[in-house]
């Protein structure tokens, strides 16, 4: 039952490695585009330049993504369509034809970032789409006026949009519906679309989208609405080919993961105890976000998943305040001793275990009693003096540029990534079978094959052949 020896980065708050820093923000504060501003005139019949082809499908595009795992795996699902498609996907931003920004709207400095990116995009005249929770939750926000948006669940059709964008600034897309199935809002884009993963270890699931909660204070839930989930099926589909691309984490997203399936009449354990039994030999599964309402009603089943050895023991359960008023201001749905009765339970029930937990400090209602009440629940969950600051030193065996293969020095077991070598970072994932030919794929793996063996094996004999006889010359010179 493996605990999280290293610190975890928020699931829920994963942001880009190139993001402004806190210590940067005041430093930067005078760039941060200001609410109002006067919009530069451009004539209407102005046309940007679409690069060296005008051919569909031959462009360079540049994909900045903000925010959660959600956002994170919706960009890694839109860069994949587009490099399928035949899109040369750039990190290049100054040689690319179009941007795509994949925005978030849950903290304002990754708002202030698309905003300043947006701008920057027109100064260069860039033609530009964007994405994600900004202009979904505001989809008439004056910064993206004139700008060709893709809703949260049209990223199945990110190929379409970015075709129609490269025509010029009159070819203006919005697609911001919901997906739908037998009339209910579903989880949204297939999860069997291609994708490039940022990491090539690490597979995020959405789960579900949206959440079944209307917190006084989120922006989320006007972008991603209400709760729609995933069939079962269809992610486990999903986690078995993500494992067979040498994918060694999977990570269970979501705005709530707890509640999963409470709209297509499925629990969370039981979606988790089908993924366990796929999971293969030195790959692990680690859970997202879930608020204390939904998980105190699986705390005995959640218990044993969590002690499961390829399932990481960490939970993420946001608490936000200890004051039982200011959840009810926030409209949380649960009290603090909610709360209480999840970390207790799980601290007594799974050894080593991680949680997490989120916290507002500030809130309008909120008094210096309410304050103090949750300064009084951290101090006493806080984690015990001897993990407090814990580093884990390790012996690096081998490494490549996306693996390492170490052991911790006080144990002799080799710590592997997985048996399965992963994907090339950058590589489309599932492209073969999704978009190949059936016969085509059979034969790779029938007489095409055996051909490339007895060539390979031929290779090396010739190269052993005269690897030996410059030998012997060397040798009888």
């Amino acid at each position: 039952m493996p605990a999280c020896e290293l610190e975890l980065c928020d699931i829920e708050d994963a942001v880009s490695k190139d993001d402004i820093t806190p210590n940067d923000r005041i430093i930067h504060r005078n760039i941060v585009l200001p609410k109002k501003r006067l919009r530069s005139a451009r004539k209407v019949n102005d046309e940007l330049p679409v690069g060296d082809s005008i051919i569909p499908g031959t462009q360079k595009i540049y994909i900045k993504t903000w925010g959660c795992s959600h956002n994170n795996s919706d960009g890694e699902y839109m860069a994949g369509q587009l490099a399928a498609y035949g899109y040369k996907i750039t990190e290049d931003s100054g040689a690319a034809d179009l941007w795509l920004l994949n925005s978030c709207t849950v903290k304002n400095p990754s708002e202030d970032n698309f905003r300043n990116a947006v701008k920057k995009a027109q100064e260069l005249d860039k033609h530009l789409v964007v994405a994600g929770c900004v202009p979904q939750g505001q989809p008439k926000h004056q910064i993206i006026k004139g700008i060709s948006v893709i809703g949260v669940q049209q990223i199945d059709r990110v190929v379409e949009v970015v075709e129609e964008t490269l025509k010029g600034m009159s070819h203006t897309v919005r697609l911001l519906g919901q997906k739908k199935v037998a009339g209910k809002k579903s989880g949204g884009a297939p999860l069997d679309l291609p994708k490039i993963r940022k990491n090539p270890l690490i597979e995020i699931i959405a789960i579900n989208t949206g959440c079944l909660n209307q917190c006084t204070y989120c922006k989320t839930k006007h972008a991603r609405g209400d709760l729609g989930s995933y069939q079962p099926e269809e992610i486990v589909a999903r986690a078995k080919q993500a494992f067979e691309e040498g994918v060694v984490e999977l990570w269970l997203t979501s705005e709530d993961t707890g509640a999963y399936g409470r709209d297509i009449g499925v629990t969370l354990p039981e979606l988790l105890w089908q993924l366990v039994e796929v999971i293969p030999e030195g790959a692990m599964l680690r859970i997202g976000m879930t608020n204390p309402p939904y998980i105190l009603e699986h705390l005995e089943e959640m218990a044993k998943i969590l002690s499961h050895p390829r399932v990481y023991s960490f939970l993420h359960v946001p608490v936000q305040s200890a004051s039982d008023s200011v959840l009810a201001d926030m409209k949380r749905e649960y009290c603090a001793d909610d709360f209480r009765n999840v970390v207790d339970f799980l601290k007594e029930k799974v050894p080593g275990v991680t949680i997490a937990t989120d916290i507002i400090c500030g809130f309008p209602t909120e008094t210096w009693e309410d304050f103090q009440e949750t300064v009084d629940l951290v101090l006493i969950h806080k984690s015990e003096g001897d993990l407090m600051g814990k580093m884990v030193h390790v012996e690096i065996l081998s490494a490549g540029e996306h693996f390492q293969m170490a052991r911790m020095l006080h144990e002799m077991a080799v710590q592997s990534p997985g048996s399965v070598e992963p994907l090339p970072k950058g590589a489309v994932s599932g492209l073969r079978t999704r978009h190949m030919p059936t016969d085509i794929v059979q034969n790779a793996e029938g007489p095409w094959s055996n051909w490339k063996r007895a060539a390979m094996v031929v290779l090396l004999a010739a190269v052993l052949i005269d690897v030996l006889r410059l030998l012997y010359l060397w040798k009888h010179k």
